[in-house]
């Protein structure tokens, strides 16, 4: 009888340890729990109408090319925006991921968040974001002329951070390893 239950417990164990390795970046650190957006959207009520347009739009893949991208940036001048350009398909974009939720979430009433969707397949781009849905909306880029426009063609994932004026502040490519470094970009690049 002891050897049966110490054999279940066992098992037990093991798979328990196979599932959380599953949930690894490749960092080996854990992957951070995804942000209900309901939760989300809840902080954000009472944001300003051009903010509150994005929040409406939450883990919507938007259309229209780089053209529909730079309306959207010129609409939102006098705020400032940060631009995640992403795919579901790039790992070191899905590890950091929940920053963006947790950050837009938090400082969404006063800076604008887009993502961009590079290069991506719209149906597993639908699926991530239903896992990871943010309050605000992505720009399909799959010719990458909207990277083009960013700066960030290659990189992937790249942040571009935008001044109140409608200005470059700062372009970081590659992975935020952590949501205290990019909180602290965001601190000093989206004023």
């Amino acid at each position: 009888m002891f050897v049966a239950v110490a054999v279940v417990l066992v098992g037990v164990l093991v798979a328990g340890v196979l599932n959380a390795r599953k949930s690894e970046p490749a960092t080996g650190r854990a992957a951070p729990a995804s942000l209900p957006l309901a939760k989300a959207k809840a902080r954000l009520e009472g944001s300003p109408p051009p903010l509150a347009a994005l929040h409406d739009q939450s883990s919507e893949l938007l259309g229209g090319g780089s053209t529909a991208f730079v309306k959207r940036l010129r609409a939102l001048r006098g705020y400032p925006v940060v631009v995640n350009k992403w795919g579901s398909w790039c790992p070191p974009c899905r590890a950091e991921f929940p920053h963006f939720q947790r950050q837009a979430a938090k400082r969404g009433k006063q800076i604008a968040f887009l993502g961009v969707d590079g290069q991506d397949n719209d149906k597993s781009a639908r699926r991530f974001l239903a896992k990871f849905p943010v309050a605000y909306p992505s720009y399909v880029d799959d010719d990458l002329k909207i990277g083009k426009y960013l700066q960030a063609v290659n990189a992937f994932p790249s942040t571009v951070f935008y001044d109140r004026k409608g200005g470059v502040a700062y372009i970081k490519q590659g992975s935020y390893p952590d949501e205290r470094s990019l909180a602290r970009d965001i601190r000093r690049y989206a004023r």
